[in-house]
């Protein structure tokens, strides 16, 4: 598995988590959402997510940059 598909894994679990605790527990959860998809969106505009860090210190691989044949 690579960095990328471990973190929009990470990312999808948290959502799904966090808006079921937020249905069935407390609407403070969707804190946590919004927590998420702002940080989703400061990793697409920055490339950098802690995240990101964490899934290559467990050992998951950078993914290989596409190749164009031109």
């Amino acid at each position: 598995m690579t960095v990328e598909r471990g973190l929009r894994l990470m990312a999808g679990a948290f959502i799904l988590l966090s808006v079921a605790l937020g249905h069935w527990l407390s609407p403070y959860w969707y804190l946590f959402t919004a927590f998420v998809g702002l940080n989703l969106f400061q990793s697409g505009l920055t490339n950098r997510c802690p995240a990101m860090f964490v899934l290559r210190k467990l050992g998951l691989r950078e993914s290989l940059p596409l190749v164009s044949k031109g």
